[in-house]
């Protein structure tokens, strides 16, 4: 079980960093956490404030958790109480293209110290601390993806892009290794203004933290070239969005448990287990890994978006692609079917806790679809609605998750379903583009 830090250790380990970060030229510090959502919420203090801060947490409302895209409430959300917001220092991190700013996540507490059952980083560490009771670890990666507003355009993929932004491209990967992240793919993608970026993987909550840095990055950097950056799950009608593609392998005692088993692909019976667990409850995690209205304009077959529930090695229409790699240690799955509309924490703990559930049931992957699912698979839920009544039919995610959180997540579906219940896809696509 999580538990908080003393608040003399947390105030004297934060005095050591904010004297630090200051000597570097930091004067505010951002502290961050994520909404049911998918939008990142802040708060600020001096750097001389950072000691209270970690010894006291920051006041966050409980009403956070039923905000909406649009800022406005579910009708559960009460005025009522108080949180405190507690800076990860170990993940404090000075904003490279953001002079004078640095960045930490946020945890949630009660006033009494207790874990605040509806933070979504604490679920993603519960989620990953039931895994190593196991001897079990999880690396993941989520990968970036974004459309710029301006600027060339170019073909997909194309250098004639990669040229029309090389000054932007080069201040990022410089801005991201002045911040100390590890970058091992940055390509234009399909769409006009459209980039990825792959970083290294780390444990799931630091996967979940470095995803969330590496925006805010990018967005920075992106203003400073007088460019707009947009993670919305789709930016056009009938265009190839942006995914929020998440990465992850299982291992025991340092081995790569997706090779040298005898199952699927080499896989080994546990990391078979896992990836049959994630996709018997994959229509449940679509609501916590595409949780937009607008999610469903991406979700759809012939985009490489992973709509269809199922599997397969290399197969990019499906839900979850088995990539062996060319070495032991890069076999991984990938989750197709997340966009970048997520709150990772969400996404990942959800995972996680399907994968664990699949582990304990030690459950088999049905048969392997090797080309085109359409019309040969399963399609998943095709509107916010559908993954909604799937997770609310979950026992693993709602056990995992438990009642407040599970519930605080389906007010907010249910109240984003009825917000845009009017629009067409193109009213959708404008009122969520720079929200994410």
């Amino acid at each position: 079980m999580s538990t908080v830090k003393p608040r003399a250790e947390r105030a004297a380990e934060a005095r050591l960093a904010a004297t630090r970060i200051e000597a570097e030229g930091v004067d505010g510090v951002i502290v961050g956490w994520v909404d049911n959502s998918g939008v990142t919420r802040v708060k600020t203090v001096p750097v001389r404030g950072l000691e209270n801060a970690a010894r006291w947490g920051l006041g966050a409302s409980p009403c956070f958790d039923g905000f909406l895209v649009d800022d406005s409430l579910a009708p559960s959300a009460g005025p009522v109480g108080d949180l405190r917001l507690v800076p990860d220092l170990a993940a404090l991190h000075r904003l490279a293209a953001q002079p004078g700013w640095a960045w930490a996540p946020g945890d949630r507490w009660t006033q009494q110290g207790d874990p605040h059952p509806g933070c979504q980083r604490q679920f993603a560490r519960r989620a990953t601390e039931a895994l190593a009771e196991r001897g079990l670890t999880v690396r993941a990666g989520i990968e970036v993806e974004w459309i710029v507003d301006g600027g060339e355009a170019g073909p997909a993929y194309g250098m004639r892009r990669l040229i029309g932004h090389s000054d932007y491209l080069r201040d990022l990967l410089r801005t991201l290794r002045e911040q100390k992240l590890t970058v091992l793919q940055l390509h234009p993608e399909y769409s006009d203004g459209q980039f990825e970026l792959s970083l290294a993987p780390g444990d799931p909550v630091e996967a979940a933290d470095t995803a969330m840095l590496v925006r805010h990055t990018v967005q920075a950097v992106s203003l400073r070239h007088g460019l707009r950056a947009s993670f919305a799950p789709v930016t056009a009608p009938n265009g190839v969005g942006n995914g929020g593609h998440l990465h992850l392998s299982l291992w025991r005692d340092g081995q790569n448990l997706g090779h040298g088993g005898s199952g699927p692909h080499g896989l080994t019976r546990e990391a078979e287990a896992f990836l049959a667990g994630v996709l018997a409850e994959l229509p449940a995690l679509l609501a916590l890994g595409a949780p937009s209205v607008a999610s469903y304009l991406r979700l759809v077959p012939g985009h490489w978006s992973g709509p269809h529930r199922c599997w397969g090695l290399e197969n990019r229409e499906a839900a979850l692609r088995l990539i062996t790699g060319s070495a032991p240690e890069q076999a991984n799955a990938e989750i197709k079917c997340f966009d970048a509309a997520a709150n990772p924490y969400l996404a990942v703990g959800g995972v996680l806790a399907a994968g664990l559930a699949g582990l304990g049931a030690a459950l088999r992957l049905p048969a392997e679809t090797p080309g085109d699912p359409d019309g040969v698979a399963e399609r998943l839920p095709a509107g916010l609605g559908q993954a909604a009544d799937a997770l609310r039919k979950s026992e693993v995610l709602r056990a995992a998750m438990g009642d407040p959180l599970w519930q605080s997540v389906l007010d907010v579906r249910e109240a984003e379903i009825a917000l845009f219940a009017e629009l067409g896809p193109a009213e959708i696509i404008e009122a969520v583009r720079y929200r994410y």
